[in-house]
């Protein structure tokens, strides 16, 4: 039997002192946590993707460290940094900041979660509506030996987003239609097979909509997948929320952009809008039924690391 060497090639993993890396929690961490790179860490650990709004947003005399917002909906995010062990204070500041700014996410950062203030958090998550959702997550850094210390977000409270969709969907004003239902079904087998099939999908949270958003790394532009039951069709598209100069620049690269993609797009500019967006679609892409929906999901495997790479290039070297 030949014996393996990678036993000999196995490093020691050690935990680091976050105070170590961001000494102080204002200047140190909120800065470091409020660049794009950072979000997107943290977007892709909760399935959320977010961008930022501002730092030291101003709530009456007190000022909440992050301000961001989720693509595509406008949902507001409060981020509330705490580089200890949780406290009243802390806990107080993240709903007061919520309730100032309207937020429909609050995340909650810190070194420790005390038990009762996570048994707080998710009985709120589980008593509240969809309208409002809290996280609890530790940040830790981590090293390999000698290495460079890396963060890692680890997720102690998260909403349970289908318990809460059942609980809406049970009162008389807020019902989710079939539609809804299937259209949440059809995100959630999404996932399952991305997950199952590809080796880097950050999978979001699924939801009752008709679209599923993706994070090419930058602030700028994003890719919105939908889907439509009705006309039976499936779309990539990369959706640029409010940047006509980024669309132009991509559009007088048309032709090398299409080319590295290897298909022709829909170049909407949407001049009385906002948003631009460049789309492919699949037309009788056939979702209406459930056992043609794994030829859905691979037209969608296939086409998202084409978006995301190409789009993600061209884009870094026009804002360069």
């Amino acid at each position: 039997m030949i014996k393996s060497n990678l036993t000999e090639q196995l490093g020691n993993l050690k935990k680091v002192d976050i105070r170590e890396i961001w000494i102080h929690e204002a200047k140190d961490f909120t800065t470091w946590l409020a660049k794009d790179e950072n979000l997107l860490l943290l977007g892709n650990e909760i399935g959320i993707p977010m961008n930022l709004i501002n730092t030291e947003v101003g709530v009456g005399v007190f000022s909440a460290d992050i301000l961001a917002e989720e693509p595509n909906t406008g949902r507001k995010i409060v981020i509330e940094n705490q580089l200890e062990q949780t406290d009243h204070d802390h806990f107080g500041k993240l709903f007061t900041y919520g309730s100032g700014l309207d937020a429909s996410i609050l995340i909650w950062i810190c070194k420790q979660v005390r038990e009762e203030h996570r048994q707080a958090i998710d009985w709120i998550n589980l008593k509240t509506n969809n309208s409002l959702n809290v996280f609890a997550i530790q940040i830790e850094a981590w090293k390999i030996d000698n290495s460079k210390p890396a963060p890692k977000f680890q997720v102690i409270c998260a909403p349970n987003d289908w318990a809460k969709l059942v609980k809406d969907s049970s009162k008389t004003d807020n019902k989710l239609s079939a539609t809804n239902l299937t259209q949440l079904d059809f995100w959630t087998e999404f996932n399952t097979f991305m997950s199952d099939n590809t080796n880097n999908f950050n999978p979001r949270k699924p939801r009752p909509q008709h679209w599923y958003d993706i994070s090419i790394g930058n602030s700028q532009a994003y890719i919105s997948l939908t889907v439509s039951f009705q006309k039976n069709f499936i779309r990539c598209t990369l959706y640029i929320p409010d940047n006509k100069d980024l669309f132009r620049k991509l559009y007088n690269e048309k032709d090398k952009i299409e080319n590295d993609i290897g298909q022709k797009l829909e170049w909407n500019e949407l001049p009385k809008a906002k948003a631009s967006t460049i789309s492919i679609s699949k037309d009788r892409a056939k979702v209406k039924d459930i056992d043609n929906w794994k030829e859905s999901f691979e037209w969608y495997k296939n086409i998202i690391p084409q978006f995301s790479n190409v789009f993600a290039r061209f884009i870094n070297d026009t804002t360069a």
